[in-house]
């Protein structure tokens, strides 16, 4: 009895961890495709005419099983990996491309699917089944679903490719973070904040050293780079993390990359596309990469006018330590940090005990509450791994969802933070909340302290969390965040502006020794140094956007470094400034197709999330109530019912330009 396969009893039939075990995946996966592929023959092979029910929500209903196998699994794939998960994340990328493949080139199922298409003026469908049923066809279609002879053949084929591709780009990138590690000597400790020496002595105890250590988790390495006084060691931490994935040997992803752009230009020429950003932003609000261009070009002047205004600060600062070299990349954040602590007298090490893990939690909550009426309770449930915490969330009284944390960094995680649905809101084929989990990688501690930008990383995620937790549509396939990708960011980035609001960080930034809040003087410093340093961040953002857009743009590169390195001398790139995610670690566009394209998108989520906060600016309240039910009623709960451009307008009443998103970064004066 596989329980991935059985009905969960469970509390709110949360998947049953605690009789899970790896060896049930494999099985529980071979079960639950053949279910599906039974269910879609059935589909396929009906001798009634196409209807919507009996085609379009007949897909919508099939798959369940699946479902709960695959959101189990890769959920535990990617948070809390070990050898056998790998190996069988290995096993399931071609099997699963295979199989959606197979689906999207049944030739019966398309044929029902189009002639609904075709009928479609004559169905009587609401405008959510309307818009159902349009998403499905253009799925079919951009899938290869018209595709015959040999270029259906390799329209496989390369789906399948990219699927092992995928996976290879992630697990050696997270072989590269979890290997690598500095150990630090007692005197190599010197200069560092207290937070930063527990969470290098809590890092050197989970890699079995006698000592301390700086590992490559972000929440680790950059206050490492941040605060230490030695050059040497910064430059060989900065090294080993600019290097992730560009070590040579089995675990070098430079191959991988070059081979994911030439299959991806070939897909879409399959398609009759000119080149793959042109297929891939055809569905997104940005349509065209030079609306795209044209977006990233804007920011650009200004932060790089900023970011080397910045520069030459920095190396007369650097040249007052007696140090006569070029500012170099592993010295930025250093001098950086000094800089930030003289001119807005904000000393992070200082600062860090008011912002406590488990007080930022309560804040996320908290703005929830005010704005949404959310309440949220613990639960006491099993999780996968002992750092993961549960609540309940209702609304008077009524169950809405269940919120999953996860929230410290360990070797068996890979980096970075992710929202994910365990399970997604959906009316049909019956009603199911939706089991949303938050993914972190901050640093342990007692109590655990985050730093500024951790605080927003939580919000951020929570943002993406609300999307899913809110979603009020009838389809699973429309719910949540199934939107485009460049409207996706929109709900998060824009709940990151609560994290500034001066009352909550009056109410819940409060000291881990003392509980004494946040002085107002430290408050407004905080506030005030809010775009401190955005020439730095935007221009590391940026250029990996515009890397990734001209990688996409084609014709795909031979060799993916030489057109980087084009590219970055191209737009004048900073020499003490790195790519935000270079090519061999770049896991949001080579790990799978979801930012291939778009990693854009986070910036043309901003436009708009600039712009909507300045609706509750202009309403008197960061909680006016009726702000906060637009919100939520025509983006929140909206999904992908309508075009996003659609529901930004139903909100705001209008789209956005990009004077909002410059003004908020503090680029307008540059």
């Amino acid at each position: 009895m596989n329980p991935l396969l059985q009905d969960w009893t469970t509390p709110f039939q949360i998947a049953p961890f605690d009789t899970i075990s790896d060896a049930d995946f494999e099985p529980a996966l071979d079960q639950a495709l053949a279910d599906h592929r039974a269910e879609i023959d059935a589909i396929a092979a009906s001798d009634t005419d196409p209807t919507f029910a009996n085609t379009v929500e007949a897909l919508e209903a099939a798959g369940a099983s699946l479902d709960k196998v695959l959101s189990v699994f890769f959920t535990v794939a990617g948070a809390d990996s070990n050898t056998e998960r790998e190996a069988l994340q290995r096993s399931f990328s071609p099997k699963l491309a295979a199989h959606f493949s197979e689906i999207s080139s049944n030739k019966a199922l398309f044929a029902r699917v189009a002639a609904l298409w075709e009928q479609r003026e004559t169905l009587d469908l609401t405008d959510e089944q309307a818009r159902v049923l349009m998403l499905t066809h253009r799925g079919f279609v951009r899938s290869g679903a018209a595709l015959e002879g040999a270029d259906e053949q390799r329209m496989k084929e390369i789906k399948a490719r990219l699927a092992v591709l995928g996976t290879e780009f992630t697990q050696n990138l997270l072989a590269d973070e979890r290997d690598w590690f500095m150990p630090l000597a007692e005197a190599d400790l010197e200069g560092l904040p207290e937070f930063v020496v527990d969470a290098a002595r809590a890092a050197g105890a989970e890699k079995g050293e006698a000592g301390p250590v700086v590992t490559l988790s972000r929440s680790l390495i950059v206050p490492f780079l941040q605060f230490s006084p030695r050059r040497d060691l910064r430059k060989k931490a900065f090294e080993a993390w600019a290097a992730r994935g560009a070590n040579g040997g089995a675990t070098d992803n430079r191959a991988i990359a070059a081979e994911t752009l030439m299959l991806r230009e070939e897909r879409a020429k399959l398609l009759g596309y000119d080149s793959f950003a042109d297929y891939k932003l055809e569905t997104e609000m940005a349509k065209t990469p030079q609306a795209v261009r044209d977006l990233l070009t804007a920011v650009w002047t200004p932060a790089r006018a900023q970011a080397e205004a910045d520069a030459a600060r920095l190396t007369e600062m650097m040249r007052a330590d007696g140090i006569n070299d070029e500012l170099e990349p592993w010295d930025w954040r250093y001098y950086a940090e000094k800089r930030r602590a003289a001119e807005h007298d904000l000393d992070e090490a200082a600062l860090k005990p008011y912002f406590q893990l488990d007080k930022m939690i309560e804040a996320s909550f908290a703005c929830a509450e005010r704005l949404f009426g959310l309440a949220f309770k613990p639960l006491d449930v099993p999780l996968y791994h002992e750092d993961c915490r549960a609540w309940e969330v209702t609304r008077d009284g009524r169950h809405i969802a269940v919120f999953i944390g996860d929230y410290f960094a360990r070797g068996s995680k890979r980096s970075g933070a992710w929202c994910s649905a365990m399970r997604s809101q959906a009316k049909f084929p019956q009603s199911q909340s939706p089991v949303v989990i938050n993914v972190c990688n901050f640093a342990k501690g007692d109590p655990a302290l985050l730093s500024y930008d951790d605080a927003r990383t939580l919000f951020h995620e929570f943002g993406h969390a609300l999307h899913q937790m809110l979603s009020d549509v009838t389809y699973e396939s429309i719910s949540g965040t199934s939107v485009a990708r460049d409207f996706v960011e929109l709900p998060s980035q824009l709940y990151e502006h609560w994290l500034e609001v001066p009352e909550v960080l009056s109410e819940f930034a409060v000291h881990a020794e003392t509980g004494q809040p946040i002085p107002q003087d430290m408050l407004q410093k905080v506030l005030d140094a809010a775009t401190y340093d955005m020439g730095f961040q935007t221009v590391e953002y940026v250029a990996s956007a515009l890397v990734d857009l001209a990688f996409h743009e084609g014709p795909a590169p031979a060799d993916p470094m030489v057109r980087q390195k084009q590219v970055l001398d191209d737009i004048g790139m900073p020499q003490a400034i790195t790519m935000r995610h270079a090519t061999p670690h770049f896991a949001h566009v080579f790990s799978g197709d979801g930012y291939s394209s778009g990693y854009y998108s986070y910036m043309w989520s901003e436009v708009m999330d600039a712009d909507a906060f300045e609706a509750f600016e202009e309403a008197g309240s960061a909680f006016d109530p009726e702000r906060a039910k637009a919100l939520e009623e025509h983006i929140l709960s909206a999904g992908g019912r309508s075009d996003a451009a659609e529901l930004y307008t139903a909100f705001r009443g209008r789209l956005p330009g990009v004077d909002a998103l410059l003004k908020g970064r503090g680029l307008t004066a540059a």
